[in-house]
Order: structure tokens, then sequence, then C-alpha cells
């Protein structure tokens, strides 16, 4: 089970997404992470990642309902691929979900969101497609909440990418086919935010995707809350601990 590099390896470091100096294979090849920038210090915690020659590296970044793990996520690849264009990927878990018409043919349309309602052998496989399959695009899918479904092949990974951040609740939970998840990824990281917060976001997402109120009220505590009891659950597998408030490790 592989760790976080350190930020902190000293001149032996190899090339890869964290190094400060003009490095081949830097995400910041021509400056320090400044100290007040949570970003930066976390992208600098990548250091190693995606280094030349080696295998393309995968980052799992996971988290309740609500976290900011999908923010957290996308500003990590942006803020990487701003100084080295390309470098880094975003590919969400959510794409797995299982078809509205799946889920009423199973009885689950009602608890959509919980840890059987996705692809969780699909997952893996995609995880091993990233890892081995760098001479050409692979297509991952995304997931349109607009009509509420996934969206096959919306995600392109390029064979530029030599980091890819996935992201989702589920990636740290110990139960087939999900605790396969850990053992592929180079690194994990978990979204942590407070509860109250966690479900004033989702609140204010469902009502925003077109439930009412009390329908988003009850669907954030009954099935989102249910939800994160299991992925709170997973933290201690993480290799470190993120603010979804500020981006801060904690």
């Amino acid at each position: 089970m592989a760790a976080t590099r350190s930020a902190d390896a000293g001149d032996a470091r190899p090339a890869g997404v964290g190094a400060t100096g003009p490095r081949a294979g830097s995400a910041h090849p021509t400056r320090s992470p400044r100290a007040s920038d949570p970003l930066d210090l976390l992208v600098a915690r990548l250091d190693g990642l995606g280094q030349p020659g080696a295998a393309r590296a995968l980052l799992g970044i996971a988290g309740s309902p609500g976290s900011g793990k999908t923010t957290l996520a996308r500003a990590l690849v942006d803020r990487i691929n701003r100084a080295r264009p390309g470098f880094a990927a975003c590919v969400p878990m959510d794409g797995f979900h299982l078809a509205n018409s799946t889920l009423a043919r199973l009885g689950l349309r009602d608890r959509k969101g919980a840890i059987e309602t996705f692809d969780g052998w699909g997952f893996l496989s995609l995880l091993d497609r990233l890892r081995a399959e760098t001479g050409h695009v692979v297509y991952a899918p995304g997931f349109d909440r607009s009509v509420d479904e996934g969206v096959v092949g919306a995600i392109p990974v390029d064979p530029s990418a030599r980091l890819v951040v996935v992201e989702g609740n589920y990636l740290l939970v110990d139960r087939d086919p999900w605790s396969g998840v850990r053992s592929r990824l180079d690194a994990a990281w978990f979204c942590a935010t407070p509860e109250h917060e966690r479900e004033r976001r989702l609140i204010a997402r469902h009502v925003r995707y077109g439930r009412t109120r009390e329908a988003a009220t009850a669907w954030a505590r009954d099935v989102d809350g249910a939800n994160a009891r299991l992925v709170e659950a997973s933290r201690g597998r993480a290799d470190l601990v993120v603010s979804g408030v500020d981006g801060r490790p904690l």
C-alpha cells in the first residue's frame, strides 16, 4: 500500500508533481509553495508522483457527500495544470452510478448514492486502465446532475496526463469491491468537513436541482447522512486528511 511522497525529501527528490526547481516533469517548475496557500502546500505533498519514466500516478480523494472533495480535486488539478498543461486529470467516481432504470429494477431508486448503487467493479477496472493504458486516450464516464444520470465517455484522460486524481465517497471503504481501490492508489487523501456544513451544502444542492426544501433536507439527513457514516469510518485509511472548508491539512 503506497503512501504519499513527502514534500521535504531533499535534493534526491525525483522530478514530479511537486518539485520546485526547474526539473523536467515538475508541475511547479519555477517557484516554491507559498506558506499561506494551502493548495500550493498540497501540490508540494505530491512531490515525486508522475515523474518521467515511471508509471502514471493515481491520487484518490475520498470524503462524505457534501465534504468538498470534488471541489478540492478540481482545484488541485487546475493548479497543477497551470504550471504544466495537461499534466493532471480529474476523474470522479460518480460516473459509475447505476442508471436510474437499473436502480428502479433493483428497488434502490430511493437510496441512490448508497454504496450498492455504484458499479464498483467497473470503477476498479477503470483504475487499472488508467494505470496501464498511457499510449492513447482513456475515456471515463462523468455524471450530469441536471439529468441525474451518468454520461459514458464524458471525460478524456490524455496520454500526457502523468497524474490522475480520482475522487468519490467510497474510495477507502474496506468492503468488496471497494477494498481493492486503496492498493491501486499511490496516495489517498480524505476530505473532512463538519457535519453541519456538509448538510447545509447538500440541502442547497438538492434544492438547486429541483427538490423542495423539505425533500432536500430529508434526503440530506436520511440518505446522504447514512452514506456519510460509512464514509467517515474509512477516514483512518487515508495518508492525509484535508479540510473541506479551507483546504488545509488536518
